[in-house]
């Protein structure tokens, strides 16, 4: 997540470079193109001080909205399992819109219309067509996208910056409504929801334990140059935790081999980690804290997703083939 305690002492470092509005002084200034390039932020630039707990977060209201979203979630995984898709869609929706919101603002115009509802797409025909339907409706929606973008100024006027707001919307659709539509394929398996319940308290645990090793030992940062504050004492946090958590949870949810939850562990904790640090940078390059602020103390539903989405991926692909 986006601060995801897999390899932190402290959540996520507040923006380096001010607003998106505060990067462009003069939109004449871009050159030829009309566009200014993103710049990526020295990481030794300063940041301003964290406010309200070591996180630089509002932690009562994190702990809050974490521990009534969790609930929330774990409630219709036991008793409503289908109505989860639906919620998880509605999550999709947003934070694709988030993104797409972020990038805009950066001049980076993806074709926000094609690209949400083709996400929705991507991820309801997981359903009734499973990876077929994904693949298909991902196929599609990348193809609609590039025309959409193509003369989204007329016939008659040529397109600026055409290659990179493709590339960067065919990005956005692989990286948020591809990767979620897994976690839908992994409800459909047998068991699924707890397959489901399994991988999300284990993203948790990964979160949990890094957040706490890392605020209590950490002192080797991880990745300096992306995330300041992410230290190796904090990702080896995560892998005990999510380690122990895989054992528990296959061995006690699933009731298969307890090194499935080992292996599901480890896993779990390198794609997490990687999920943040990837969103870390798409907002260091964005010059923002958070994707949007709709949660309070946790920024948008994108800073919340960004390790749940490969987790979904790696969860489908260990259980699919080790169950």
């Amino acid at each position: 997540m986006a601060e995801n305690a897999a390899a932190t002492g402290a959540a996520e470092e507040p923006p380096v470079n001010g607003t998106a509005d505060a990067r462009r002084q003069h939109p004449h200034d871009a050159g030829a193109s009309g566009h200014e390039p993103l710049r990526v932020p020295a990481a030794s630039e300063p940041a301003p001080a964290s406010k309200g707990s070591r996180a630089g977060r509002n932690l009562p209201a994190a702990l809050t909205v974490g521990f009534g979203l969790g609930l929330s979630l774990i409630a219709i995984l036991l008793f409503v399992p289908k109505v989860f898709i639906g919620v998880a869609a509605a999550g999709v929706g947003v934070a694709t819109w988030e993104v797409a919101k972020r990038l805009r603002e950066a001049d980076v115009l993806v074709p926000r219309v094609p690209l949400i509802a083709g996400g929705q797409a991507v991820f309801w025909l997981g359903w009734p067509y499973g990876a077929s339907g994904v693949a298909g409706a991902f196929a599609a929606t990348t193809l609609i996208c590039m025309v959409w973008r193509l003369f989204d100024h007329g016939l008659r006027t040529a397109p600026r910056n055409f290659l990179r707001d493709t590339a960067i919307t065919v990005f956005t659709l692989a990286w948020i409504p591809l990767l979620a539509s897994f976690a839908t394929l992994l409800l459909l398996e047998p068991d699924g929801n707890l397959r489901v319940l399994t991988f999300m308290i284990l993203v948790v645990c990964s979160d949990v334990g890094g957040y706490v090793a890392g605020v209590l030992f950490g002192k080797h940062p991880m990745v300096p140059s992306i995330s300041p504050k992410k230290s190796w004492e904090g990702f080896a946090g995560s892998l005990v935790f999510s380690v122990i958590g895989g054992l528990l949870t296959v061995t006690l949810l699933l009731e298969a081999n307890s090194m499935i939850g080992v292996v599901l562990g480890v896993g779990l904790v390198l794609v997490a980690t990687c999920g943040d640090l990837i969103e870390s940078q798409i907002k260091r390059e964005l010059g923002i804290k958070d994707m949007g602020t709709l949660l309070p103390g946790h920024g948008g539903i994108m800073d919340r997703l960004d390790s749940m989405l490969p987790s979904a991926f790696v969860s489908w692909l260990v259980l699919s083939t080790l169950l």
